[in-house]
């Protein structure tokens, strides 16, 4: 069903190939936990191409690869021709003829769809300026970890963030109900939005922005932000702290969320500033539980992809 191709974005799938990608997720935690992997990758190789820095995404991306039996070759820009001007087009089809898929952490989302055309091999998504779906997988994997079934998120921060963009589609393609906290002024990118809110009429989902972070989360069982600056950001990132200066989690912020509410964050944190250290770090957090489930969802799209 989902072969050969491309995860770029979650809204290039319907909600059965979403379930799907889920189901296998936590059948993969199962076989890790019982040491009982199945080698679906074995004989096999995929390159994993990094422009960013990265913890969570290189360590379970390469680790999920070797557990299914394959072979992940790990490069930075720096050690590719690429960052000697080689166009990507290029490195596309020269990685299409040794790997069978190529995973990449990007500045710019277009560089994706480049690699996937030009390499005719599956391409995942480890991260781009536009979204970061493994992300959202393990969200809500947590999620229903946690609670046996998805419950409403709010989302508290920047409007128009990668991260907050896969949450958004997940959530229009499951029928969920997502609340964001942001400036009116921090939104998504029309094109995408429009595809969201398409995908959210046909599904019912619920979709609400909200200037207010305390109505955004009153009720909700699950809480989450992001940092306010991401890599590329350095420019505008004093601009962007004190407009968001007024969408930290605190622990009174918390109170108006459900009581058995959780908390989640796609890490790295700064403490003190999208997040104070006792929500991150006190009994409601399930961020580290959250951190483990990147393992399993990548084991689970490279399984079903490649």
């Amino acid at each position: 069903m989902l072969r050969g191709k491309s995860l770029l974005c979650l809204l290039d799938f319907s909600k059965q190939e979403i379930e799907k990608m889920m189901e296998v997720s936590f059948m993969m935690k199962n076989y890790v936990y019982t040491s009982n992997i199945p080698k679906v990758l074995e004989g096999k190789s995929v390159a994993l191409i990094f422009e960013k820095p990265s913890t969570r995404t290189r360590v379970s991306t390469e680790l999920a690869v070797r557990y299914l039996g394959g072979v992940s070759i790990v490069l930075s820009k720096g050690e590719l021709q690429l960052s000697r001007g080689e166009p990507v087009e290029d490195t596309a089809r020269v990685l299409g003829r040794y790997v069978n898929g190529i995973g990449a952490r990007v500045l710019d989302h277009k560089n994706l769809l480049i690699l996937a055309e030009y390499s005719k091999k599956p391409v995942i998504n480890l991260l781009s300026d536009l979204s970061h779906p493994l992300q959202a997988l393990t969200d809500y994997m947590t999620i229903k970890e946690r609670f046996g079934k998805y419950e409403t998120v709010a989302f508290v921060g920047d409007g128009g963030d990668n991260v907050l963009i896969s949450l958004m589609s997940f959530a229009a393609k499951m029928g969920l109900e997502l609340r964001v906290a942001t400036p009116k002024e921090y939104k998504p990118r029309q094109d995408v939005w429009k595809k969201i809110e398409e995908e959210a009429e046909q599904s019912g989902a619920i979709i609400e922005f909200y200037e207010d972070p305390y109505e955004a989360v009153r009720g909700s069982k699950v809480v989450y932000t992001d940092v306010w600056v991401s890599m590329g950001q350095e420019k505008i990132a004093e601009e962007k702290k004190k407009k968001l200066s007024s969408y930290k989690v605190t622990k009174d912020l918390m109170r108006y969320a459900s009581k058995e509410a959780i908390f989640l964050h796609c890490l790295p944190a700064v403490r003190g500033e999208e997040v104070d250290a006792e929500v991150i770090d006190g009994q409601q957090s399930a961020v580290w539980d959250q951190a483990e489930n990147r393992l399993y969802t990548a084991m689970s799209v490279l399984s079903l992809l490649i």
